[in-house]
C-alpha cells in the first residue's frame, strides 16, 4: 500500500515539472506611495504564458479580480487602476503606475487553462509605506479645541499652560519631536508643554514626524507662537477669537430662525382671519325661460332655444 502512495505521489511531482508552476516575483526595496511598481510573471518550465493573467485580491469585496490594461476591465474602471501589461517570451509583467496605499495586494497570475493541476501562483502582498500630511491642535481634551482651532498663529495671555500636539496618519507609527526656532532643545514628544508661558516663549515651533522604517519619509509642520502682555484684551487670544466668530455664528442663525419663524406666524394668522367669499359679487347663471334674462342688446330676433 506504501508503494502505490509513494508511485502516486511521484507521478504529481512529475505532473507538477512537466505543467510547470507559474511564480510571481515583486520588488525587492521598500514600496513608497506613488512609486512605479512592476510583478512579474514567471514559469519554472517553458510553458504557454499567452494563457496566464494577473488578479488582485479585494479585501472589502472578498474575492479575487482580473487585471488587464483595458478600459473594458472591470476593477480598472471601478478602482481606477492605472496599470499596463507587457507579454514577453517566457514571462509577463505587470506595470503599476502611482500605486496607493489600497492597492497594495494581495496579487497573483493565473493560467486559464483550468485543467493545469498548479494553475495560480502564490499570493503576493507589496507594502505600501506612506505618510499624511501633519495636523496641529490644542490639546485641551475637547472636540472645540481639537477641530475648531486653527493653529497657524497661536496667541495665548500670559501665565497660561499651553499643550499642542501634532498628529497624521501613516503606514507604521512615526517618531515625533519639537523643536524651537533658534533653539537647541528637542522634545521627543507628539506633545509640546508650555507651563506659565512667558514673552520670551514667543516664537515659532516645528513638529516632525518619522517614519521609523523608511529615513526620507518625514513631515513637517510650523505654528508661531505669540504671548500676549498682561494688559491684552481677552478676544485678541486664539480662543477668545473663536469664541467671537462661533457666537457671533450663532446670533446669527438665531437671527434666521426667529425671521423665518415669524413671517410664518404671519402667514398663518392671515389664513385664519380671512372672511369668506360674499356670494353678491358673483354673477347669477342665466337661463333662457328666466325673467331676469338680461335683455339682449343685438339685432338678432331668434330665440335662443
Amino acid at each position: 500500500m506504501k508503494g502505490y502512495i509513494m508511485l502516486a505521489y511521484l507521478a504529481l511531482v512529475m505532473l507538477h515539472w512537466t505543467q510547470g508552476a507559474l511564480i510571481l516575483k515583486g520588488p525587492e526595496g521598500p514600496v513608497l506611495e506613488g512609486d512605479y511598481v512592476t510583478l512579474e510573471c514567471l514559469a519554472d518550465v517553458e510553458s504557454n504564458m499567452s494563457q496566464v493573467h494577473f488578479e488582485k485580491f479585494s479585501k472589502r469585496m472578498q474575492k479575487w479580480f482580473r487585471l488587464e490594461p483595458y478600459e473594458m476591465s472591470f476593477y480598472r474602471r471601478c478602482f481606477s487602476y492605472d496599470l499596463d501589461l507587457n507579454r514577453e517570451p517566457g514571462r509577463i509583467v505587470l506595470s503599476i503606475f502611482a500605486i496607493q496605499s489600497w492597492t497594495n495586494g494581495p496579487y497573483r497570475c493565473v493560467s486559464d487553462n483550468s485543467s493545469e493541476l498548479y494553475n495560480s501562483s502564490d499570493s503576493l502582498s507589496i507594502p505600501v509605506h506612506y505618510m499624511r500630511d501633519l495636523s496641529v491642535y490644542r490639546d485641551g481634551g475637547s472636540y472645540y479645541n481639537r477641530y475648531f482651532s486653527s493653529l497657524q498663529d497661536l496667541r495665548v495671555p500670559l501665565g497660561d499652560n499651553v499643550e499642542v500636539e501634532c498628529s497624521t496618519s501613516a503606514s507604521e507609527t512615526p517618531e515625533y519631536s519639537w523643536k524651537k526656532e533658534d533653539e537647541d532643545w528637542v522634545v521627543l514628544s507628539s506633545k509640546l508643554k508650555l507651563k506659565k508661558v512667558r514673552i520670551e516663549d514667543s516664537g515659532k515651533y516645528t513638529c516632525t514626524a518619522q517614519h521609523p522604517s523608511i529615513s526620507r519619509l518625514s513631515k513637517t509642520r510650523t505654528i508661531s507662537i505669540t504671548v500676549l502682555p498682561e494688559d491684552a484684551p481677552w478676544y485678541e487670544s486664539t480662543q477668545g477669537r473663536i469664541i467671537l466668530m462661533t457666537s457671533a455664528a450663532g446670533a446669527g442663525l438665531l437671527l434666521l430662525v426667529m425671521s423665518v419663524s415669524i413671517c410664518l406666524c404671519r402667514r398663518a394668522s392671515k389664513r385664519k382671519t380671512k372672511g369668506p367669499i360674499d356670494d353678491h359679487s358673483q354673477k347669477k347663471p342665466i337661463y333662457t325661460a328666466s325673467v331676469e334674462s338680461l335683455p339682449s342688446t343685438s339685432g338678432d330676433k331668434q330665440p335662443l332655444v
